[in-house]
Protein backbone atom coordinates (compact mmCIF):
# COMPACT_ATOMS: atom_id res chain seq x y z
CA UNK A 1 0.00 0.00 0.00
CA UNK A 2 1.23 3.47 -0.89
CA UNK A 3 1.73 5.74 2.11
CA UNK A 4 1.71 9.47 1.42
CA UNK A 5 2.03 12.56 3.57
CA UNK A 6 -1.77 12.57 3.74
CA UNK A 7 -1.58 9.32 5.73
CA UNK A 8 1.12 10.79 7.97
CA UNK A 9 -1.07 13.83 8.53
CA UNK A 10 -4.10 11.73 9.58
CA UNK A 11 -1.93 9.49 11.78
CA UNK A 12 -0.50 12.56 13.54
CA UNK A 13 -3.94 14.08 14.15
CA UNK A 14 -5.27 10.77 15.52
CA UNK A 15 -2.24 10.22 17.76
CA UNK A 16 -1.81 13.71 19.17
CA UNK A 17 -4.65 15.65 20.67
CA UNK A 18 -5.38 18.71 18.56
CA UNK A 19 -1.92 19.36 17.01
CA UNK A 20 -1.40 22.85 15.68
CA UNK A 21 -0.93 23.70 12.03
CA UNK A 22 2.69 24.54 12.88
CA UNK A 23 3.17 21.12 14.49
CA UNK A 24 1.79 19.41 11.36
CA UNK A 25 4.18 21.41 9.17
CA UNK A 26 7.18 20.48 11.32
CA UNK A 27 6.39 16.75 11.48
CA UNK A 28 5.57 16.44 7.76
CA UNK A 29 8.48 18.70 6.73
CA UNK A 30 6.27 20.93 4.65
CA UNK A 31 5.60 24.66 4.67
CA UNK A 32 2.96 26.29 6.87
CA UNK A 33 0.91 27.16 3.79
CA UNK A 34 0.97 23.53 2.59
CA UNK A 35 0.02 22.32 6.07
CA UNK A 36 -2.98 24.64 6.19
CA UNK A 37 -4.05 23.74 2.62
CA UNK A 38 -3.95 20.02 3.46
CA UNK A 39 -5.92 20.47 6.68
CA UNK A 40 -8.49 22.64 4.92
CA UNK A 41 -9.02 20.07 2.16
CA UNK A 42 -9.52 17.20 4.63
CA UNK A 43 -11.88 19.40 6.64
CA UNK A 44 -14.09 19.68 3.55
CA UNK A 45 -14.30 15.88 3.60
CA UNK A 46 -15.31 16.07 7.30
CA UNK A 47 -12.34 13.92 8.32
CA UNK A 48 -10.86 16.69 10.49
CA UNK A 49 -11.90 20.08 11.83
CA UNK A 50 -9.76 23.19 12.17
CA UNK A 51 -10.17 25.26 15.32
CA UNK A 52 -9.21 28.89 14.80
CA UNK A 53 -8.82 30.40 18.34
CA UNK A 54 -10.00 33.92 19.16
CA UNK A 55 -6.59 34.77 20.59
CA UNK A 56 -4.40 35.68 17.62
CA UNK A 57 -1.33 34.61 19.62
CA UNK A 58 -2.56 30.99 19.57
CA UNK A 59 -2.10 28.76 16.52
CA UNK A 60 -4.95 26.98 14.70
CA UNK A 61 -5.43 23.40 15.87
CA UNK A 62 -6.53 20.33 13.91
CA UNK A 63 -9.05 17.95 15.47
CA UNK A 64 -9.78 14.44 14.21
CA UNK A 65 -13.43 13.64 13.42
CA UNK A 66 -13.71 10.24 11.74
CA UNK A 67 -12.58 8.04 8.84
CA UNK A 68 -15.20 6.18 6.81
CA UNK A 69 -15.02 2.41 6.73
CA UNK A 70 -12.64 0.98 4.12
CA UNK A 71 -15.02 -0.79 1.75
CA UNK A 72 -12.11 -2.34 -0.13
CA UNK A 73 -10.74 -4.12 2.93
CA UNK A 74 -11.18 -7.88 2.99
CA UNK A 75 -12.44 -8.06 -0.59
CA UNK A 76 -9.38 -9.87 -1.88
CA UNK A 77 -10.14 -13.41 -2.93
CA UNK A 78 -7.44 -16.06 -2.65
CA UNK A 79 -6.46 -17.39 -6.03
CA UNK A 80 -7.27 -20.98 -6.81
CA UNK A 81 -4.51 -23.35 -7.88
CA UNK A 82 -2.75 -21.49 -10.67
CA UNK A 83 0.30 -21.36 -12.87
CA UNK A 84 1.86 -17.93 -13.36
CA UNK A 85 3.03 -17.66 -16.98
CA UNK A 86 4.52 -14.17 -16.80
CA UNK A 87 4.83 -11.10 -14.61
CA UNK A 88 5.85 -7.60 -15.57
CA UNK A 89 5.26 -3.96 -14.67
CA UNK A 90 4.60 -0.77 -16.61
CA UNK A 91 3.62 2.82 -15.92
CA UNK A 92 0.73 4.88 -17.25
CA UNK A 93 1.22 8.61 -16.65
CA UNK A 94 3.48 7.82 -13.66
CA UNK A 95 0.88 5.38 -12.25
CA UNK A 96 2.63 2.03 -11.59
CA UNK A 97 0.84 -1.17 -12.52
CA UNK A 98 1.87 -4.81 -12.19
CA UNK A 99 0.59 -7.64 -14.40
CA UNK A 100 0.35 -11.38 -13.84
CA UNK A 101 -0.62 -13.75 -16.66
CA UNK A 102 -2.19 -16.67 -14.82
CA UNK A 103 -3.06 -20.02 -16.39
CA UNK A 104 -6.08 -21.69 -14.81
CA UNK A 105 -7.43 -24.99 -16.05
CA UNK A 106 -10.02 -23.57 -18.43
CA UNK A 107 -8.84 -20.04 -19.17
CA UNK A 108 -5.97 -17.58 -18.84
CA UNK A 109 -6.30 -14.45 -16.73
CA UNK A 110 -4.64 -11.08 -17.23
CA UNK A 111 -4.50 -9.78 -13.65
CA UNK A 112 -3.52 -6.13 -13.35
CA UNK A 113 -2.89 -4.53 -9.97
CA UNK A 114 -2.73 -0.82 -9.29
CA UNK A 115 -0.97 0.86 -6.45
CA UNK A 116 -3.10 0.39 -3.33
CA UNK A 117 -4.21 3.67 -1.77
CA UNK A 118 -5.15 4.17 1.86
CA UNK A 119 -8.51 5.56 2.91
CA UNK A 120 -7.11 9.03 3.74
CA UNK A 121 -5.35 9.29 0.38
CA UNK A 122 -8.50 8.20 -1.47
CA UNK A 123 -10.51 10.83 0.38
CA UNK A 124 -7.84 13.39 -0.42
CA UNK A 125 -8.07 12.53 -4.16
CA UNK A 126 -11.87 12.75 -4.11
CA UNK A 127 -11.64 16.26 -2.68
CA UNK A 128 -9.03 17.27 -5.26
CA UNK A 129 -11.29 15.96 -8.00
CA UNK A 130 -14.13 18.16 -6.76
CA UNK A 131 -11.81 21.18 -6.84
CA UNK A 132 -10.61 20.41 -10.39
CA UNK A 133 -13.96 19.60 -12.04
CA UNK A 134 -14.31 23.15 -13.32
CA UNK A 135 -10.87 23.01 -14.90
CA UNK A 136 -11.52 19.94 -17.09
CA UNK A 137 -10.75 21.16 -20.64
CA UNK A 138 -13.47 21.15 -23.30
CA UNK A 139 -13.23 18.04 -25.46
CA UNK A 140 -11.80 18.42 -28.94
CA UNK A 141 -14.27 18.40 -31.81
CA UNK A 142 -11.96 17.73 -34.77
CA UNK A 143 -11.74 14.03 -35.60
CA UNK A 144 -8.38 14.44 -37.37
CA UNK A 145 -6.67 16.60 -34.80
CA UNK A 146 -4.91 13.90 -32.79
CA UNK A 147 -1.94 16.15 -32.01
CA UNK A 148 -4.25 18.80 -30.54
CA UNK A 149 -5.93 16.23 -28.28
CA UNK A 150 -2.54 15.00 -27.06
CA UNK A 151 -1.57 18.59 -26.27
CA UNK A 152 -4.84 19.28 -24.41
CA UNK A 153 -4.38 16.10 -22.38
CA UNK A 154 -0.78 16.99 -21.57
CA UNK A 155 -1.73 20.51 -20.51
CA UNK A 156 -4.44 19.17 -18.20
CA UNK A 157 -1.98 16.72 -16.65
CA UNK A 158 0.43 19.57 -15.95
CA UNK A 159 -2.35 21.70 -14.44
CA UNK A 160 -3.27 18.83 -12.07
CA UNK A 161 0.36 18.50 -10.98
CA UNK A 162 0.62 22.24 -10.44
CA UNK A 163 -2.51 22.18 -8.25
CA UNK A 164 -1.12 19.27 -6.18
CA UNK A 165 2.23 20.96 -5.67
CA UNK A 166 0.73 23.29 -3.06
CA UNK A 167 0.45 20.31 -0.69
CA UNK A 168 4.18 19.46 -0.99
CA UNK A 169 3.63 15.71 -1.15
CA UNK A 170 6.88 15.02 -3.01
CA UNK A 171 7.55 14.84 -6.73
CA UNK A 172 7.01 11.11 -7.19
CA UNK A 173 3.76 11.04 -5.22
CA UNK A 174 2.51 14.18 -6.97
CA UNK A 175 3.17 12.71 -10.42
CA UNK A 176 1.43 9.44 -9.54
CA UNK A 177 -1.65 11.07 -7.98
CA UNK A 178 -1.86 13.44 -10.95
CA UNK A 179 -1.85 10.41 -13.26
CA UNK A 180 -4.67 8.75 -11.31
CA UNK A 181 -6.74 11.93 -11.46
CA UNK A 182 -6.02 12.31 -15.19
CA UNK A 183 -7.33 8.81 -15.91
CA UNK A 184 -10.56 9.31 -13.98
CA UNK A 185 -11.29 12.89 -15.07
CA UNK A 186 -10.01 13.11 -18.62
CA UNK A 187 -9.41 9.55 -19.77
CA UNK A 188 -11.21 6.24 -19.65
CA UNK A 189 -10.36 5.11 -16.12
CA UNK A 190 -8.93 1.59 -15.97
CA UNK A 191 -9.16 1.32 -19.77
CA UNK A 192 -6.59 4.10 -19.95
CA UNK A 193 -4.32 1.97 -17.80
CA UNK A 194 -4.68 -1.07 -20.08
CA UNK A 195 -4.05 1.18 -23.06
CA UNK A 196 -0.52 1.84 -21.78
CA UNK A 197 0.50 -1.83 -21.78
CA UNK A 198 2.51 -2.26 -24.97
CA UNK A 199 2.02 -6.04 -24.88
CA UNK A 200 -1.66 -5.56 -25.70
CA UNK A 201 -3.09 -5.28 -29.21
CA UNK A 202 -6.82 -5.19 -28.46
CA UNK A 203 -8.99 -4.19 -25.52
CA UNK A 204 -12.59 -5.41 -25.69
CA UNK A 205 -15.68 -4.81 -23.55
CA UNK A 206 -18.36 -7.34 -24.54
CA UNK A 207 -20.88 -6.15 -21.91
CA UNK A 208 -20.91 -5.10 -18.27
CA UNK A 209 -21.55 -8.66 -17.08
CA UNK A 210 -18.30 -9.98 -18.54
CA UNK A 211 -14.78 -8.99 -17.60
CA UNK A 212 -12.85 -6.76 -19.96
CA UNK A 213 -10.96 -8.93 -22.48
CA UNK A 214 -7.52 -8.19 -23.93
CA UNK A 215 -5.48 -9.62 -26.79
CA UNK A 216 -1.91 -10.16 -25.62
CA UNK A 217 0.85 -10.28 -28.24
CA UNK A 218 2.30 -13.43 -26.68
CA UNK A 219 -0.65 -15.20 -25.02
CA UNK A 220 -3.59 -14.26 -27.26
CA UNK A 221 -7.05 -13.52 -25.86
CA UNK A 222 -7.18 -13.24 -22.06
CA UNK A 223 -9.84 -12.46 -19.48
CA UNK A 224 -8.96 -9.68 -17.05
CA UNK A 225 -9.84 -8.89 -13.46
CA UNK A 226 -11.47 -5.61 -14.57
CA UNK A 227 -15.25 -5.24 -14.69
CA UNK A 228 -17.37 -2.23 -15.50
CA UNK A 229 -20.13 -1.59 -12.93
CA UNK A 230 -23.08 -1.57 -15.35
CA UNK A 231 -24.17 -0.99 -18.95
CA UNK A 232 -24.44 2.76 -18.29
CA UNK A 233 -20.71 2.85 -17.55
CA UNK A 234 -19.97 1.25 -20.93
CA UNK A 235 -22.33 3.72 -22.60
CA UNK A 236 -20.72 6.66 -20.81
CA UNK A 237 -17.25 5.65 -22.02
CA UNK A 238 -18.55 5.30 -25.59
CA UNK A 239 -20.28 8.68 -25.36
CA UNK A 240 -17.13 10.31 -24.01
CA UNK A 241 -15.13 8.99 -26.98
CA UNK A 242 -17.84 10.11 -29.41
CA UNK A 243 -17.98 13.66 -28.04
CA UNK A 244 -14.23 14.04 -28.45
CA UNK A 245 -14.52 13.43 -32.19
CA UNK A 246 -17.61 15.59 -32.69
CA UNK A 247 -20.00 12.65 -33.00
CA UNK A 248 -22.64 10.95 -30.94
CA UNK A 249 -23.67 7.41 -30.14
CA UNK A 250 -27.33 6.96 -29.25
CA UNK A 251 -30.39 4.85 -30.01
CA UNK A 252 -30.67 6.30 -33.52
CA UNK A 253 -26.91 6.06 -34.14
CA UNK A 254 -25.93 2.91 -32.21
CA UNK A 255 -22.58 2.31 -33.97
CA UNK A 256 -19.48 4.44 -33.43
CA UNK A 257 -16.23 4.29 -35.39
CA UNK A 258 -13.71 6.70 -33.89
CA UNK A 259 -10.19 7.00 -32.53
CA UNK A 260 -8.55 8.11 -29.31
CA UNK A 261 -5.95 10.87 -28.95
CA UNK A 262 -3.33 8.10 -28.89
CA UNK A 263 -4.35 7.14 -32.45
CA UNK A 264 -6.06 3.92 -31.34
CA UNK A 265 -9.09 2.80 -33.35
CA UNK A 266 -12.36 2.45 -31.39
CA UNK A 267 -15.53 0.65 -32.42
CA UNK A 268 -18.54 0.83 -30.09
CA UNK A 269 -22.06 -0.58 -30.36
CA UNK A 270 -25.17 -0.16 -28.22
CA UNK A 271 -27.83 -2.66 -27.19
CA UNK A 272 -29.99 -3.99 -28.83
CA UNK A 273 -27.70 -3.86 -31.90
CA UNK A 274 -25.32 -5.93 -29.76
CA UNK A 275 -27.87 -8.11 -28.05
CA UNK A 276 -25.81 -9.05 -24.96
CA UNK A 277 -25.08 -5.44 -24.03
CA UNK A 278 -23.07 -2.36 -24.98
CA UNK A 279 -19.61 -3.00 -26.42
CA UNK A 280 -16.34 -1.14 -26.96
CA UNK A 281 -13.37 -2.52 -28.90
CA UNK A 282 -10.06 -0.65 -28.94
CA UNK A 283 -7.42 -1.65 -31.48
CA UNK A 284 -4.18 -0.24 -30.15
CA UNK A 285 -1.89 1.76 -32.39
CA UNK A 286 1.71 0.47 -32.28
CA UNK A 287 3.67 2.70 -29.87
CA UNK A 288 7.00 1.52 -31.30
CA UNK A 289 6.87 1.82 -35.11
CA UNK A 290 7.75 -1.37 -36.94
CA UNK A 291 11.02 -1.55 -38.85
CA UNK A 292 12.36 -4.17 -41.23
CA UNK A 293 15.00 -5.13 -38.64
CA UNK A 294 12.35 -5.92 -36.04
CA UNK A 295 10.42 -7.95 -38.62
CA UNK A 296 13.34 -10.17 -39.66
CA UNK A 297 15.02 -10.60 -36.26
CA UNK A 298 13.93 -12.67 -33.28
CA UNK A 299 11.43 -13.09 -31.74
CA UNK A 300 9.25 -11.98 -34.69
CA UNK A 301 11.18 -13.57 -37.60
CA UNK A 302 8.48 -12.59 -40.11
CA UNK A 303 10.67 -13.11 -43.19
CA UNK A 304 14.25 -14.03 -44.04
CA UNK A 305 17.16 -11.84 -45.13
CA UNK A 306 16.91 -12.62 -48.85
CA UNK A 307 13.23 -11.65 -48.94
CA UNK A 308 13.87 -8.41 -47.04
CA UNK A 309 16.76 -7.51 -49.34
CA UNK A 310 14.56 -8.14 -52.41
CA UNK A 311 11.85 -5.84 -51.04
CA UNK A 312 14.52 -3.22 -50.30
CA UNK A 313 15.56 -3.37 -53.96
CA UNK A 314 11.92 -3.12 -55.05
CA UNK A 315 11.32 0.02 -52.96
CA UNK A 316 14.65 1.54 -53.95
CA UNK A 317 13.86 1.24 -57.64
CA UNK A 318 10.19 2.30 -57.36
CA UNK A 319 8.32 -0.91 -58.10
CA UNK A 320 4.63 -0.77 -57.18
CA UNK A 321 3.62 -3.10 -54.38
CA UNK A 322 0.57 -4.27 -52.45
CA UNK A 323 0.69 -5.90 -49.01
CA UNK A 324 -2.21 -8.32 -48.56
CA UNK A 325 -3.40 -10.62 -45.79
CA UNK A 326 -6.19 -11.35 -43.35
CA UNK A 327 -7.31 -9.32 -40.36
CA UNK A 328 -4.48 -8.64 -37.86
CA UNK A 329 -1.95 -10.46 -40.06
CA UNK A 330 0.48 -7.53 -39.94
CA UNK A 331 -0.26 -5.80 -43.27
CA UNK A 332 0.08 -2.23 -42.00
CA UNK A 333 3.04 -3.14 -39.79
CA UNK A 334 4.85 -4.57 -42.82
CA UNK A 335 4.00 -1.55 -45.00
CA UNK A 336 5.27 0.74 -42.23
CA UNK A 337 8.53 -1.20 -42.08
CA UNK A 338 8.99 -1.13 -45.87
CA UNK A 339 8.44 2.65 -46.02
CA UNK A 340 11.87 3.23 -44.46
CA UNK A 341 13.35 1.87 -47.71
CA UNK A 342 12.21 4.98 -49.59
CA UNK A 343 15.15 7.29 -50.40
CA UNK A 344 15.17 10.50 -48.33
CA UNK A 345 15.14 12.87 -51.31
CA UNK A 346 11.59 11.90 -52.37
CA UNK A 347 8.20 13.36 -51.49
CA UNK A 348 5.87 10.93 -49.72
CA UNK A 349 2.09 11.17 -49.27
CA UNK A 350 0.36 8.74 -46.88
CA UNK A 351 -3.42 8.32 -46.94
CA UNK A 352 -5.21 6.53 -44.09
CA UNK A 353 -8.47 6.21 -42.18
CA UNK A 354 -6.57 5.96 -38.89
CA UNK A 355 -3.06 7.28 -38.37
CA UNK A 356 -0.88 4.15 -38.22
CA UNK A 357 2.04 4.74 -40.58
CA UNK A 358 5.08 6.37 -39.00
CA UNK A 359 8.14 7.33 -41.04
CA UNK A 360 11.70 8.01 -39.84
CA UNK A 361 12.81 11.60 -39.34
CA UNK A 362 15.14 11.59 -42.32
CA UNK A 363 12.10 11.34 -44.60
CA UNK A 364 11.29 14.98 -44.00
CA UNK A 365 9.26 15.55 -47.18
CA UNK A 366 6.25 13.63 -45.88
CA UNK A 367 2.59 14.69 -45.87
CA UNK A 368 0.23 12.41 -43.86
CA UNK A 369 -3.43 12.71 -44.88
CA UNK A 370 -6.42 11.32 -42.94
CA UNK A 371 -10.01 10.71 -43.96
CA UNK A 372 -12.81 12.29 -41.96
CA UNK A 373 -16.31 11.03 -41.26
CA UNK A 374 -19.33 13.26 -41.72
CA UNK A 375 -20.67 15.21 -38.74
CA UNK A 376 -24.13 14.59 -37.21
CA UNK A 377 -25.60 16.95 -39.84
CA UNK A 378 -24.15 14.80 -42.61
CA UNK A 379 -21.51 17.33 -43.67
CA UNK A 380 -17.73 17.55 -43.73
CA UNK A 381 -16.90 14.02 -44.92
CA UNK A 382 -13.50 13.52 -46.57
CA UNK A 383 -13.18 10.12 -48.22
CA UNK A 384 -10.19 7.99 -49.19
CA UNK A 385 -11.01 8.77 -52.84
CA UNK A 386 -10.94 12.53 -52.13
CA UNK A 387 -7.48 12.21 -50.61
CA UNK A 388 -6.05 10.00 -53.36
CA UNK A 389 -7.20 12.52 -55.97
CA UNK A 390 -5.83 15.39 -53.86
CA UNK A 391 -2.47 13.65 -53.43
CA UNK A 392 -1.94 13.61 -57.20
CA UNK A 393 -1.93 17.43 -57.13
CA UNK A 394 0.84 17.51 -54.52
CA UNK A 395 3.65 16.21 -56.78
CA UNK A 396 4.30 13.00 -54.85
CA UNK A 397 7.07 10.56 -55.66
CA UNK A 398 5.52 7.86 -53.49
CA UNK A 399 1.89 7.37 -52.40
CA UNK A 400 1.07 5.01 -49.51
CA UNK A 401 -2.64 4.18 -49.19
CA UNK A 402 -3.71 2.59 -45.91
CA UNK A 403 -6.22 0.22 -47.53
CA UNK A 404 -8.03 -0.02 -50.86
CA UNK A 405 -11.64 -1.16 -50.47
CA UNK A 406 -13.71 0.34 -53.30
CA UNK A 407 -13.60 0.43 -57.07
CA UNK A 408 -13.11 4.19 -57.40
CA UNK A 409 -10.22 4.15 -54.91
CA UNK A 410 -8.55 1.32 -56.83
CA UNK A 411 -9.12 3.03 -60.18
CA UNK A 412 -7.47 6.25 -59.05
CA UNK A 413 -4.60 4.38 -57.34
CA UNK A 414 -3.85 2.36 -60.47
CA UNK A 415 -4.21 5.45 -62.62
CA UNK A 416 -1.53 7.03 -60.41
CA UNK A 417 0.70 4.02 -61.17
CA UNK A 418 0.05 4.49 -64.90
CA UNK A 419 1.09 8.13 -64.70
CA UNK A 420 4.45 7.30 -63.16
CA UNK A 421 3.82 7.49 -59.40
CA UNK A 422 4.96 4.69 -57.12
CA UNK A 423 1.96 3.44 -55.14
CA UNK A 424 1.82 1.07 -52.17
CA UNK A 425 -1.27 -0.13 -50.34
CA UNK A 426 -2.87 -2.95 -48.36
CA UNK A 427 -5.75 -5.25 -49.27
CA UNK A 428 -7.66 -8.02 -47.51
CA UNK A 429 -6.82 -11.35 -49.19
CA UNK A 430 -5.31 -14.63 -48.02
CA UNK A 431 -3.06 -15.43 -51.00
CA UNK A 432 -1.57 -13.73 -54.06
CA UNK A 433 -4.05 -15.48 -56.36
CA UNK A 434 -6.98 -14.43 -54.16
CA UNK A 435 -5.73 -10.83 -54.15
CA UNK A 436 -5.75 -10.72 -57.96
CA UNK A 437 -9.21 -12.29 -58.06
CA UNK A 438 -10.51 -9.74 -55.55
CA UNK A 439 -9.18 -6.83 -57.60
CA UNK A 440 -10.70 -8.15 -60.84
CA UNK A 441 -14.07 -9.13 -59.31
CA UNK A 442 -16.87 -7.04 -57.75
CA UNK A 443 -16.89 -4.80 -55.81
CA UNK A 444 -13.44 -3.56 -56.96
CA UNK A 445 -13.84 -5.10 -60.44
CA UNK A 446 -10.83 -3.68 -62.27
CA UNK A 447 -9.96 -4.81 -65.81
CA UNK A 448 -7.02 -7.26 -65.66
CA UNK A 449 -5.01 -5.00 -67.94
CA UNK A 450 -5.08 -2.25 -65.25
CA UNK A 451 -3.17 -4.52 -62.88
CA UNK A 452 -0.17 -4.70 -65.19
CA UNK A 453 1.32 -1.68 -63.39
CA UNK A 454 1.37 -3.60 -60.09
CA UNK A 455 4.71 -5.36 -59.74
CA UNK A 456 4.76 -7.25 -56.42
CA UNK A 457 2.38 -8.79 -53.90
CA UNK A 458 3.52 -9.44 -50.31
CA UNK A 459 1.15 -11.77 -48.45
CA UNK A 460 1.07 -11.62 -44.64
CA UNK A 461 -0.33 -14.54 -42.63
CA UNK A 462 -1.30 -15.02 -39.02
CA UNK A 463 -1.00 -18.53 -37.57
CA UNK A 464 -3.59 -18.34 -34.79
CA UNK A 465 -2.70 -21.76 -33.37
CA UNK A 466 0.89 -20.74 -32.61
CA UNK A 467 0.22 -16.98 -32.48
CA UNK A 468 2.78 -16.29 -35.23
CA UNK A 469 2.83 -13.73 -38.01
CA UNK A 470 4.73 -14.66 -41.15
CA UNK A 471 5.16 -13.43 -44.71
CA UNK A 472 3.35 -16.25 -46.51
CA UNK A 473 4.27 -15.31 -50.07
CA UNK A 474 6.13 -12.80 -52.17
CA UNK A 475 4.84 -12.88 -55.74
CA UNK A 476 5.26 -10.84 -58.87
CA UNK A 477 2.25 -10.00 -61.03
CA UNK A 478 2.75 -11.59 -64.44
CA UNK A 479 0.82 -11.82 -67.68
CA UNK A 480 -1.18 -15.01 -68.04
CA UNK A 481 -1.57 -17.34 -70.99
CA UNK A 482 -3.14 -14.53 -72.99
CA UNK A 483 -3.01 -10.74 -72.90
CA UNK A 484 -6.35 -10.49 -71.08
CA UNK A 485 -5.31 -12.41 -67.96
CA UNK A 486 -2.83 -11.97 -65.13
CA UNK A 487 -1.49 -14.44 -62.62
CA UNK A 488 0.96 -14.48 -59.71
CA UNK A 489 4.45 -15.87 -60.06
CA UNK A 490 5.22 -16.99 -56.51
CA UNK A 491 8.89 -16.35 -55.68
CA UNK A 492 8.97 -17.14 -51.94
CA UNK A 493 6.56 -19.20 -49.86
CA UNK A 494 6.52 -19.97 -46.14
CA UNK A 495 6.54 -23.61 -45.09
CA UNK A 496 4.77 -23.90 -41.69
CA UNK A 497 5.99 -27.43 -40.95
CA UNK A 498 9.57 -26.28 -40.31
CA UNK A 499 8.93 -22.50 -40.18
CA UNK A 500 11.22 -21.70 -43.13
CA UNK A 501 10.87 -20.04 -46.51
CA UNK A 502 11.32 -21.79 -49.82
CA UNK A 503 12.30 -20.05 -53.03
CA UNK A 504 9.58 -21.50 -55.26
CA UNK A 505 10.64 -19.93 -58.56
CA UNK A 506 13.01 -17.39 -60.01
CA UNK A 507 11.63 -13.88 -60.52
CA UNK A 508 11.15 -12.91 -64.15
CA UNK A 509 9.44 -9.55 -64.26
CA UNK A 510 11.43 -8.36 -61.24
CA UNK A 511 14.71 -8.83 -63.14
CA UNK A 512 13.29 -7.12 -66.22
CA UNK A 513 12.05 -4.08 -64.27
CA UNK A 514 15.32 -3.63 -62.35
CA UNK A 515 17.30 -4.06 -65.58
CA UNK A 516 15.11 -1.36 -67.13
CA UNK A 517 15.64 1.00 -64.15
CA UNK A 518 19.32 0.33 -63.49
CA UNK A 519 20.88 -1.52 -66.40
CA UNK A 520 22.03 -4.27 -64.02
CA UNK A 521 22.14 -7.84 -65.27
CA UNK A 522 20.54 -10.76 -63.39
CA UNK A 523 23.93 -11.64 -61.88
CA UNK A 524 24.50 -8.04 -60.76
CA UNK A 525 21.02 -7.84 -59.24
CA UNK A 526 21.66 -11.03 -57.24
CA UNK A 527 25.06 -9.69 -56.12
CA UNK A 528 23.39 -6.45 -55.02
CA UNK A 529 20.85 -8.51 -53.06
CA UNK A 530 23.67 -10.33 -51.23
CA UNK A 531 25.26 -7.01 -50.25
CA UNK A 532 21.99 -5.73 -48.85
CA UNK A 533 21.58 -8.96 -46.88
CA UNK A 534 24.98 -8.37 -45.30
CA UNK A 535 23.95 -4.83 -44.31
CA UNK A 536 20.64 -6.04 -42.82
CA UNK A 537 22.38 -8.83 -40.90
CA UNK A 538 24.91 -6.33 -39.54
CA UNK A 539 22.06 -4.09 -38.37
CA UNK A 540 20.50 -7.06 -36.55
CA UNK A 541 23.80 -7.86 -34.82
CA UNK A 542 24.14 -4.24 -33.70
CA UNK A 543 20.48 -4.10 -32.55
CA UNK A 544 19.69 -1.17 -34.83
CA UNK A 545 15.90 -1.50 -34.54
CA UNK A 546 14.66 2.02 -33.73
CA UNK A 547 12.85 3.59 -36.68
CA UNK A 548 15.04 6.69 -36.84
CA UNK A 549 18.26 4.68 -36.44
CA UNK A 550 17.17 2.28 -39.20
CA UNK A 551 16.14 5.18 -41.42
CA UNK A 552 19.48 6.87 -40.83
CA UNK A 553 21.39 3.77 -42.05
CA UNK A 554 19.28 3.59 -45.21
CA UNK A 555 19.79 7.32 -45.78
CA UNK A 556 23.55 6.89 -45.48
CA UNK A 557 23.39 3.92 -47.83
CA UNK A 558 21.71 5.96 -50.55
CA UNK A 559 24.38 8.66 -50.31
CA UNK A 560 27.34 6.25 -50.05
CA UNK A 561 26.40 2.56 -50.54
CA UNK A 562 29.96 1.24 -50.78
CA UNK A 563 30.99 2.78 -47.46
CA UNK A 564 28.00 1.32 -45.59
CA UNK A 565 28.59 -2.07 -47.21
CA UNK A 566 32.26 -2.09 -46.18
CA UNK A 567 31.32 -1.18 -42.59
CA UNK A 568 28.80 -4.04 -42.51
CA UNK A 569 31.15 -6.48 -44.23
CA UNK A 570 33.92 -5.66 -41.75
CA UNK A 571 31.35 -6.06 -38.94
CA UNK A 572 32.32 -2.77 -37.32
CA UNK A 573 30.25 -2.64 -34.15
CA UNK A 574 27.89 0.17 -33.28
CA UNK A 575 26.20 0.95 -29.94
CA UNK A 576 22.55 -0.15 -29.60
CA UNK A 577 20.16 2.44 -31.03
CA UNK A 578 17.06 1.72 -28.93
CA UNK A 579 13.89 -0.14 -29.79
CA UNK A 580 12.48 -3.30 -28.28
Amino acid sequence: MLHTKVDKFIALVMKEKNPTINRVANVLHISLAASEALASLMEQAQVVSINYPLNVMQKPEVMFNRLPEDKNAGNGEADRQKKVLATYTFKADAVPASVEIIDYDQYKLYKVSLVDLSVPTRIFLDQIKEQLIKDVPPEASDVADVEKMVQVRGNFYESIKKFLEQFELGMETTDMLAGLLLHTMFGLGELDLLNRDDWLEEIAINNASSSVAVYHRKYGWLQTNIYLPDENAVFNYASQIARRVGRQIATLTPILDARLETGDRVCATLSPISSHGNTITIRRFARIPWTIIRLISEPYHTMNLEMAAMLWQAFHYELNMMVVGGTASGKTSALNAFASFIPPNQRIITIEDTRELMLPKHQWNWVPLLTRLQNPEGQGEVTMLDLIITSLRMRPDRILVGEIRKQKEAEVAFEAMHTGHSVYSTLHADTSAQALRRMTSPPIDLPPTDLETLHLLVVQFRDRRRNLRRTLEISEVSQGTDEETIEPNIIFRWRPRNDTWEKVSEPVRFYKELNLHTGMTKEQINKDNKKRQIILEWMIKNKITDIDAVGNIFSLYYSNPDEIYEIAKSNISMPPQGGK
